[in-house]
């Protein structure tokens, strides 16, 4: 297949894009590199640079292209700064996607594969939680992903358009020569082994008086090869389905306290930790039910395991930032 994807020089569309290449599909990546950096971008990937509020670069784009199908992956995706500053979210999240979607509909493109996230649940009402949960975001970031999957249904609705929903846990792991960067870094394993490294004094623990069994936030892990395996079926399946929507993520909770733990194990460094207050908009327990997942996509998580997921992440994050130490 052709495939665009949006956000592909960031992590998880770079591990996407980097394995439906070794699949034998044409891939072509679009990023505005606002947290990116082109070295990221796979090689034998088309690399436009361009932004996906740019209607009119998009239409170009997918007109000349003629895609069988768009990944979207180009959000901006903290949690934190979107209680901050929720109003560049809804631009990025919502108005960027509402461009991109009327672009893919002026060239006739109708099959997308969209990312997004288990914060549109919220503070869940019972764990695992499953598709047919509550939606009831506690962050503007979460917000944002929900308004986008509003529309994705009446696109699909009104246009006909066919599009996979997949709603991520918390995604972790490195495939060998590409992982987990961001400019800030905000994410809790990166964060650890950045501590492990000696490259951060101590890595903060937002909030340790949850209703949790250590007090501190439990959420679902799953690898990045797991993910990226989901969007390449979910998009063959768009082929046959009118519409999927799933969660994604390894159906168990660990606490940032038994996360670092793992990752003191894994690495044989310490890890020294600081209290912080809690972050608003954190619910305090996520974690996923992805049978629907397994039955609608035929996936399996082949990574499961914590300190596999780690232990791939800090073979990248060694070799990477150990010089720096």
């Amino acid at each position: 297949m052709k495939v665009v994807v949006t956000g592909g020089a960031g992590y998880i569309g770079g591990t996407v894009a980097t394995l439906l290449l070794q699949a034998g599909h044409s891939v072509t990546v679009v990023d505005n590199l606002c947290h990116a950096r082109r070295e990221a971008i796979p090689a034998g990937v088309e690399f436009v640079q361009a932004d996906i509020a740019d209607r009119t670069a998009m239409e170009t784009l997918l007109r000349r292209v003629k895609p069988d199908g768009v990944l979207h992956f180009a959000a901006l995706i903290e949690a934190g700064e979107s209680m901050q500053k929720p109003e560049i979210y809804f631009r990025n999240n919502v108005a960027g996607t509402l461009s991109l979607l009327e672009a893919m509909l002026a060239v006739d493109v109708k099959r997308l594969v969209f990312s997004s996230t288990a914060a549109v649940y919220g503070e869940p009402e019972k764990v695992p939680i499953e598709e047919t949960a509550r939606l009831a975001p506690t962050n503007a970031y979460g917000e944002s992903k929900l308004i986008a999957e509003q529309m994705l249904h009446w696109f699909e609705r009104v246009h006909g358009f066919r599009c996979a929903v997949l709603r991520y846990f918390n995604v972790a792991g490195a495939l060998p020569g590409r992982g987990e960067e961001h400019e800030p870094e905000s994410h809790l394993i990166p964060l650890a082994l950045d501590t492990a490294l000696g490259l951060r004094k101590s890595i903060s623990i937002f909030g340790d008086d949850y209703a949790t069994p250590d007090g501190t936030c439990i959420r679902d892990y799953i690898h990045v090869v797991d993910l990226a395996d989901a969007h390449i079926l979910a998009l063959q399946a768009l082929e046959t389905q009118p519409g999927v929507l799933v969660n994604l993520g390894n159906g168990e909770g660990f606490s940032v306290k038994q996360v670092i733990d793992v990752a003191h194990r894994v690495t044989g460094h310490a890890i020294p930790t600081e209290v912080k207050p809690r972050r608003s908009g954190d619910p305090a327990r996520l974690v996923a039910s992805a049978e629907r997942a397994k039955t609608v996509l035929g996936w399996k998580p082949k990574h499961a395991a914590l300190e596999d997921i780690i232990a791939s992440a800090w073979e990248w994050h060694r070799l990477r930032f150990g010089s720096a130490k």
